[in-house]
């Protein structure tokens, strides 16, 4: 079990920029192909941006076509959580930072193997760090 970190809204408005607020807090959606990271090639970890929590790494990062950056799993099992998300008529798979409980995106079963699974993944719920 991850210990939660828990912050009053003006604290996480005052920590993250006007996009990453609407989407790790509130829930929203970067348009496709906009995000600073769903082209990006580098090696590194994507972390969490408002807990600095590794998530995703870029050898299981790919480009599924969709404009957002997608990765096949995550970089450890208890990093993520997940909420069945029914707004807009049907019925998906919210994906949470286990330790903050940011917004990072949804997961669909329509990936590449090993897993099968599509992690479409907001560019502004991340932070991209560059391995040395």
């Amino acid at each position: 079990m991850v210990d939660k970190i828990r912050k009053e809204d003006a604290q996480w408005r005052q920590e993250l920029s006007a996009t990453q607020y609407e989407v790790c807090r509130c829930g929203g959606t970067e348009p496709a192909f906009t995000g600073e990271y769903y082209d990006l090639k580098a090696e590194g970890v994507y972390r969490c941006a408002c807990c600095d929590t590794e998530l995703f790494r870029s050898d299981e990062k790919y480009d599924s076509g969709t404009g957002w950056p997608s990765f096949w799993a995550p970089s450890a099992s208890d990093c993520v959580e997940f909420e069945t998300d029914t707004a807009f008529g049907m019925a998906r798979t919210e994906v949470h930072c286990s330790h903050c409980d940011a917004h990072l995106g949804h997961v669909f079963p329509d990936g590449p193997q090993p897993t099968g699974m599509r992690y479409c993944i907001n560019s502004a719920s991340l932070k991209f760090e560059k391995s040395r």
